[in-house]
């Protein structure tokens, strides 16, 4: 059994850079996506959303990737702390910038719900 788990605490320490480094990489990916979102919507509340999600998600990622090539349990400790306070701030901040920019009258790129643009046209070929 000694023998058994001292080769699963091998396996673990071959295994844990290679998958922190992807889970770092797939975070940063995550926020290069969040960044051509914020650049290529129309309008704040879209761009707010793109930025929200995914850059909360991208950097989830990369400190979970840095928690797993943690060397001591010390800063293991201090990046969930960050983890922690990254997930509760993130989204309630978002809601604030939304929430005022709405109270402000900033409307969608769409107009206002249940106002038609003249310039619409239906689909259906008319």
């Amino acid at each position: 059994m000694a023998e058994f788990m001292t080769l699963i605490a091998d396996t673990w320490q071959t295994v844990r850079f290679p998958l922190g480094g992807a889970a770092c990489l797939a975070g940063a990916l995550l926020c290069i996506v969040g960044t051509i979102g914020v650049l290529r919507f129309p309008d704040f509340y879209t761009r707010l959303h793109a930025a929200s999600i995914t850059d909360t998600s991208g950097a989830g990622l990369v400190i979970l990737g840095m928690a797993l090539m943690a060397p001591h349990w010390l800063v293991l400790v201090k990046l969930f702390c960050m983890l922690g306070f990254l997930m509760l701030t993130s989204a309630t901040g978002s809601h604030a910038l939304a929430n005022a920019a709405h109270i402000a009258g900033l409307q969608p790129k769409i107009g206002p719900v249940g106002r038609r643009d003249p310039d619409d046209h239906e689909e259906g070929g008319h």
